[in-house]
């Protein structure tokens, strides 16, 4: 039973549901509700399909992650990012709202939740932590602004080009921008404004719900004073038909990369919404390969329903935690929602200005470029200013693929090089005690002339190897030949390879082949299994061995310590 829990998170907190939760979960899933049906249909119309298919997406998908999801109050469904994916991606291979279109997004989703699915599955979650924070906000900032700037089109009522890449948007933008339509733009424009004005007021305010229905009123009664107003007209009324995509092999070919970077996106915007909102609670706890089950399952399931791909929305989200929202039951009353909408209400939406959903668009997505980020790194670290900068910069350039790509070749880089170049540091002794600390940052410390306390702060490896040993000799160098005794303190150590174990020997017999002594500090267990196994007691003692620097330091000098006989017969026992 606890194993189909796991598997199963529903049948953990449905059980202990309580009465309590019931109205907070009602007033959350209705207010998710009203944001979420105006932002399915114009988040469908980024896809490049018809508005119908942005609330197919809201169901299905809604109803799965409620089951499977670890998060009881992440809110899935379309989002701006995916769906400028899909379109950047399938508007190569059929042409935008087409039948084949139409057709290849649905079959998108299937692949895109079924690589989710065997993700979480084998546990593969972790390679998303490979995408480092500043990589993320470059890239959802870029994205954003790809979006806003892709909505100009419905904003002005001008057929501007849509493209992932930000200098042939401008371009084809400052080009045509004197045909914009001045009604068109003038409605846009305000609905900007309200949205803005109600959000600053209080963000509860269901603003995107109140344009809407305002645009609507302001066409059915007074539309022949606007006649340049495209508007979204008829959305067909009733519920998804259940149908198996069609299986293409050959697509499925040309569909993996942009399948991949959906997989990598909208993990990452779930498992951040996520974890956000598991910080502000204490009833649950996301687990990420989870969370790619019930992504992938909700894909799926959704695919099996004309949805496109779909994901975690971060406003939404918010919003579901801020009204009160605190289980799966929320999104369960969102989808009934939905349902009502697909059977009743789609033709309230026929008089709807289009410039109206891409003022929702534009003011969403541009809150997620995020600046304050940006100028924080500049104080704080700039090599993750220049990691989130070079990413916003090849992703507004490049298109979205490549920049994502490019986002993870750079964390990786950035991680290799963290990695093979750590922190190393002579120690010093603290006066009057028996602590050594770092010399370069305690200026009282007493350095010794006969005596080198190395601390390198990384596990040895592979691929920092030959960086440990540049640094110890250059810090031996400095001591010339007064130097008598090396001590490594490996406190920091935590892990060590064939190539560090071998670089260590090495290193020993030099210096003791121009009688310098090797003693270790502060070995760590595992790490000093790994030296023994590694034949490391070939060129050291095992009486070489200390607790602490200062034990090192004082057998050195005294030949006497009887902490280190002590340790020396513990360590003996131990190696048996």
């Amino acid at each position: 039973m606890k194993l189909l829990k796991k598997l199963i998170p529903i049948l953990e907190w449905l059980p202990n549901y309580k009465k309590s939760q019931l109205r907070g979960d009602i007033v959350a899933g209705i207010t998710v509700a009203i944001v979420l049906i105006p932002q399915g249909i114009a988040y469908a119309l980024i896809a490049g399909l018809p508005p119908i298919y942005g609330l197919y997406a809201a169901l299905m998908p809604q109803i799965m992650y409620a089951i499977f999801g670890t998060s009881r109050q992440v809110a899935i469904g379309p989002v701006a990012m995916d769906s400028l994916i899909v379109a950047t991606g399938v508007s190569t291979l059929a042409l935008i709202g087409s039948e084949s279109y139409i057709a290849i997004a649905i079959f998108l989703a299937l692949v895109v939740g079924t690589i989710q699915f065997l993700m979480g599955i084998f546990r593969l979650g972790f390679i998303v932590n490979f995408l480092s924070r500043p990589v993320i906000t470059g890239f959802t900032s870029a994205v954003a602004l790809i979006i806003g700037l892709n909505q100009f089109r419905n904003l002005f009522g001008v057929e501007f080009l849509q493209s992932d890449q930000i200098h042939i948007l401008l371009e084809d933008i400052f080009e045509r921008i004197k045909y914009l339509k001045v009604n068109t733009t003038i409605i846009g424009l305000l609905a900007c404004v309200v949205i803005i004005i109600f959000r600053k007021i209080n963000r509860k305010i269901p603003n995107a719900l109140i344009v809407v229905a305002l645009g609507i009123i302001t066409i059915r009664f007074f539309g022949s004073h606007f006649p340049d107003v495209e508007i979204v007209k008829n959305i067909p009324s009733g519920l998804p038909k259940f149908s198996m995509p069609v299986i293409d092999i050959a697509l499925i070919r040309e569909l993996m990369p942009i399948a991949a970077t959906l997989v990598m996106v909208g993990y990452l915007e779930t498992i951040s919404i996520g974890k956000t909102l598991e910080a502000k609670q204490d009833e649950y706890r996301v687990r990420p390969n989870q969370e790619l089950v019930a992504l992938g399952l909700s894909n799926i399931a959704g695919s099996l329903f004309q949805a496109y791909p779909s994901a975690s929305s971060f406003s939404r989200s918010a919003i579901n935690q801020e009204s009160g929202g605190t289980t799966g039951v929320s999104a369960v009353v969102s989808a009934i929602l939905v349902v009502l909408t697909l059977l009743f209400l789609t033709p309230v939406f026929y008089h709807l200005p289009k410039t109206i959903l891409s003022a929702i668009i534009i003011v969403a997505v541009f809150n997620l470029i995020n600046i304050q980020e940006a100028r924080r790194l500049w104080k704080a670290n700039n090599l993750d200013f220049w990691l989130l900068l070079a990413t916003f910069l090849a992703t507004i350039i490049f298109g979205i693929e490549y920049g994502i790509l490019i986002g993870v070749g750079l964390s990786l880089i950035v991680l290799i090089f963290r990695t093979s170049r750590p922190y190393v540091t002579e120690l010093g002794k603290v006066p009057n005690s028996d602590f050594y600390r770092n010399k370069n940052r305690f200026k009282e410390v007493i350095i010794d002339d006969e005596i080198l306390v190395f601390r390198f702060d990384a596990q040895l490896f592979y691929a920092n190897s030959n960086y440990f040993r540049d640094k110890l000799d250059e810090m031996a160098e400095e001591k010339g030949k007064a130097l008598k005794l090396i001590v490594l303190d490996a406190e920091s150590i935590n892990r060590v390879d064939s190539t560090g174990i071998e670089i260590l020997k090495e290193r020993i017999r030099y210096y003791n082949k121009h009688k310098v002594e090797f003693y270790f500090a502060g070995v760590k267990g595992p790490v000093r299994d790994a030296f023994f196994r590694g034949g490391l007691l070939e060129v050291v003692s095992l009486d070489h061995f200390f607790m602490r620097a200062n034990g090192a330091v004082n057998f050195f000098k005294t030949g006497d310590n009887q902490n280190q006989k002590k340790y020396a017969q513990y360590i003996h026992q131990a190696y048996k």
